[in-house]
């Protein structure tokens, strides 16, 4: 049996650190464990230019512990009002890494996200000449489309019509959920990656609504049926280079969470590596979780892979349940099962 595990320090590719006092507060479990995260460009209001990019860069360096190394990945918030020549100035001058498009409305801090597709193209089309990639929260918003078949019908209406119509354009699939997301990938050329979060990998829609409402469970996209995680798991745990780790934390106080209308999100910064070690092991591919962790990641955007490296250990882990921030308690996603898998 496996009782140590040593791979190249790991990359978030998706990874919430919100602001002032919770971005202080939740900074360090990322930095603990990786080299790089994508850091997602939703605050209020979004980061939409390069400058304000640039300045949320040095806010988060500037709240990096002593000690810690750790290199923001900044990307840059879509929306119908972009400046192409502002984007390309910002990946040119090696800032940004990526643009993110969320559907309006689709999750947390999206309403000034993209509704009329067509506005952005010009955008698009300057993307795919630099090689700039587009991250997308792959859902459609239409009121009479089922919340759980909103990534199918995003992938049919908005997804390829955009890959079809922008030649070269490289694009990450974000926090896919369904078999359906799979298959697509599955059956796209190297311009399209899938990043695949712990979370969805361990819970299904019973964990969030059977035998009473768990408010930590619910996170956007939702979490969906069982036949549809174990596609998630199959996908993460294969060694295909197309999908790679991109955690989607998203750390809420407890009082949002337990709000009549409360905040989508999962915080999983602190304990993703001992989860996925579980996950790989049970899995019987512990040899492929760094290719998924490490490897595959820094293909897809064209980065070195890390030459730190990180060692697990088969030890059950000393972790929080909870981490205290000025704004309030912070919940640390619970998977449900003993962690046998440590950080060393």
């Amino acid at each position: 049996m496996m009782t140590t595990l040593t791979i190249a320090r790991p990359d978030d590719w998706h990874l919430h650190l919100r602001d002032g006092a919770m971005m202080r507060a939740v900074l360090p479990w990322t930095a603990r464990d990786f080299a790089r995260a994508i850091i997602m460009p939703n605050l209020v209001p979004p980061v939409v230019t390069g400058a304000q990019a640039a300045a949320y860069r040095d806010r988060i360096l500037a709240a990096l512990p002593d000690g810690m190394t750790f290199e923001p990945l900044m990307t840059l918030y879509l929306t119908e009002d972009t400046d192409a020549d502002d984007v390309a100035a910002a990946h040119t001058s090696g800032l940004v890494k990526a643009v993110k498009l969320y559907p309006a409305g689709a999750t947390t801090n999206s309403a000034s996200g993209v509704t009329n597709f067509d506005a952005v193209r010009p955008v698009l089309e300057r993307m795919a000449e630099i090689g700039l990639p587009l991250c997308v929260h792959g859902e459609v918003t239409d009121h009479d489309i089922d919340i759980f078949d909103r990534e199918a019908v995003f992938i049919d209406r908005i997804l390829d019509p955009i890959r079809r119509a922008t030649p070269g354009l490289r694009v990450v699939m974000e926090h896919i959920t369904t078999s359906d997301a799979v298959d697509y990938a599955r059956a796209q050329d190297d311009t399209l990656g899938a990043t695949i979060t712990t979370h969805h990998m361990v819970i299904n829609r019973n964990h969030i609504l059977a035998g009473g409402i768990k408010p930590h469970y619910y996170c956007l996209p939702v979490a969906k049926r069982e036949e549809h995680r174990l596609a998630l798991r199959a996908a993460a745990t294969s060694g295909e280079a197309r999908f790679f780790l991109g955690t989607d934390s998203a750390p809420h106080t407890d009082a949002n969470k337990f709000l009549p209308c409360g905040c989508a999100g999962c915080f999983t910064a602190p304990n993703t590596l001992p989860i996925l070690a579980q996950v790989f092991e049970d899995e019987g591919a512990l040899d492929r979780l760094e290719g998924f962790t490490s490897k595959h990641g820094p293909a897809f955007y064209g980065l070195p892979v890390n030459t730190q490296t990180l060692t697990l250990t088969k030890t059950a882990p000393d972790l929080p349940g909870h981490i205290d921030t000025d704004d309030g308690p912070v919940t640390v996603f619970d998977p449900g099962f003993d962690l046998t898998w440590s950080v060393s």
